[in-house]
């Protein structure tokens, strides 16, 4: 995105220049507003300034629960129990706690919480808060994204022991590194946590809230942080209108850390000896559809020969050309990435998506399935156009030149797209709830590396809802299969990788068919550092955590990591 950003994109390449003469001025009229703003030119160097792929309006949310809160109140302001660092094998590192243990059949998680941790308004941090989280999600299904199934009591100021309805061996990464910790002395008083923006946040993390406008935002460092205060003193997050001007941001020196896809980087760091940057792939760009009619979705892609004619129309060499720089890597039908999970993905004819156009083999699809082609060249069927739109957001660059561009390719086998852009929040907003025919997004990066978190985010029935309800699980899809929700039963239930293996390969048979979600491509995931005002950023030799600047939890680890160079 990028400027996207989020789960990742990027830019366009014509304006760069014109970018940069305008940047200064853009940013600076994106972070006024703020009685307390720290300028990015602090001559102590304490303050890092942030662009993480936010557009438009910043809305004021630190709702560790909810799904829009902004991208620093998950790991930054509010810390997990451990953080798993998606970047490298490493074993999870413990944050708030310091140990668990399972008892053997998989029902009862004992978590030892870490003694000497105080939230930020001074009070102290107790295994009491703990259960209080892991209850309210329980008892508050709006709240609950993961699917937990678990009750939470803290036998002791240090214990806590969540006991499950059934062996829930794989809700290990979920319960450890995927749910913020809150203080029950404040939620206890909360009227509404789903809708609560938490103005005023209270959290264990390195850092608070300083100030909050609309168009930015300032953290300070945490004092009395468990780990010891972080040497960076204030980090600036802010919006920005484009790519473009992102762009020219960066290489302006007004931001110090952003993820975007900047074409001519090695020339752009080769002239700009302040600038470095890294590049981790892990998200599959891909059209979500919804695809459900049962559901409510509406239109010709809830017809898989639909969806499959346009994973064999697509070209995606040319795609990768055109949108994404070259630097793409080749996608999965199973939405698995090749060579992280080759291992686990069953028939080596679905490791990797065509990389050319089988343009005869869409046709004779759609053909099969009863569209005719019309004097205009789009086919129809019982009186329906096959014409479906598409949405973007406005600024997501790459996304934008991919929307144009594959509205070429599938107009060769007679379907006709509609791209349209919108504002994050429109384009989020009717994701989750159904109401869009396709829709540009990426897939990756679940709670570990095991497949089981891709598949059962993404497909799972219970993880979504009728059209008009947010599906805030995540199968934005609508997708349903009994078949697919077997086999999730079966995984969750072990740690057995064997059977685990066999339960995916049952869904890969199921999802390859039907494509709720068809993979383009493994997106570059580039993050660019500006090392003049700090040093010690992630590299690709020292993959630390995950870099990318919109990556939740691993945000925390990053600014806690990071020195002033002056």
């Amino acid at each position: 995105m990028f400027l996207r950003t989020r789960p990742g994109r990027y830019r366009t390449g014509g304006a760069l220049v014109a970018g940069i003469v305008t940047s200064t001025l853009l940013l600076a009229g994106c972070t006024g507003g703020s009685s307390k703003d720290t300028s990015t030119s602090d001559a102590s160097g304490a303050t890092i300034t942030v662009f993480n792929g936010s557009t438009g309006t910043i809305t004021e949310n630190f709702n560790p629960f909810s799904t829009t809160a902004l991208q620093p109140t998950l790991g930054v302001i509010f810390e997990p129990l451990y953080w798993y660092n998606l970047a490298s094998d490493a074993d999870p590192t413990p944050l708030l706690a310091t140990g668990y243990e399972w008892n053997a059949d998989g029902t009862q998680l004992t978590i030892h919480t870490r003694e000497g941790v105080t939230w930020s308004d001074g009070e102290p941090f107790s295994a009491a808060d703990v259960a209080f989280t892991f209850n309210l999600v329980a008892d508050t299904p709006a709240l609950n994204t993961t699917g937990l199934a678990a009750t939470a009591e803290a036998t002791d100021a240090s214990t806590v022991v969540l006991t499950f309805a059934e062996p829930s061996f794989m809700q290990e990464p979920n319960v450890l590194g995927n749910r913020a910790i809150v203080p029950e002395h404040i939620w206890k008083d909360v009227a509404d946590p789903v809708t609560e923006i938490n103005s005023e946040p209270v959290g264990t993390g390195a850092f608070s809230v300083e100030s909050f406008s609309s168009q930015s935002y300032m953290l300070q460092a945490n004092p009395g942080y468990w780990g010891g205060e972080p040497a960076v003193k204030h980090v600036r997050y802010v919006a920005l209108d484009s790519a473009d001007a992102a762009s020219a941001a960066l290489v302006a020196g007004d931001v110090d850390w952003m993820s975007a896809f900047l074409p001519g980087l090695d020339d752009i760091i080769s002239t700009n000896p302040d600038l470095g940057y890294v590049n981790t792939p892990a998200l599959t760009a891909s059209i979500f559809t919804c695809s459900d009619a049962a559901a409510g979705c509406a239109g010709p892609q809830t017809d898989p020969a639909v969806r499959q004619a346009i994973y064999y129309a697509l070209n995606r060499d040319q795609l990768n050309k055109l949108a994404g720089g070259g630097f793409a890597g080749t996608a999965s039908p199973t939405l698995l990435l090749p060579e992280r999970d080759a291992d686990w993905i069953a028939d080596p004819d679905d490791v990797e998506a065509p990389a050319s156009a089988d343009t005869e083999k869409a046709a004779d699809l759609l053909d099969a399935a009863g569209w005719v082609e019309g004097s205009d060249g789009i086919r129809t069927k019982d009186g329906e156009r096959l014409s479906m739109t598409i949405q973007t957001v406005t600024g997501w660059s790459d996304f934008i030149s991919l929307n144009d561009a594959m509205t070429q390719q599938l107009a060769e086998v007679g379907i006709e797209l509609k791209p349209s852009q919108v504002s994050w929040n429109e384009w989020n907003d009717a994701q989750l709830s159904g109401k869009f025919q396709l829709s540009l997004d990426s897939i990756g990066l679940g709670a570990s590396s095991n497949p089981f978190f891709t598949y059962d985010k993404w497909y799972n029935s219970a993880n979504t809802v009728p059209v008009g309800e947010n599906a805030i699980a995540g199968n934005a899809s609508r997708f349903s299969d009994p078949a697919v929700d077997a086999a999730l039963a079966v995984a969750r239930s072990t740690d057995d990788e064997a059977v685990q293996a066999e339960q995916y390969a049952i869904i890969q048979d199921v999802i390859t068919e039907q494509l709720p979600y068809i993979p383009i491509y493994v997106n570059s995931m580039l993050t660019e550092f500006n090392n003049s005002r700090a040093t010690g950023w992630p590299t690709d030799e020292d993959k630390y955590a995950m870099p990318a600047s919109w990556k939740a939890w691993d945000n925390g680890i990053v600014l806690k990591t990071i020195k002033p160079t002056n």
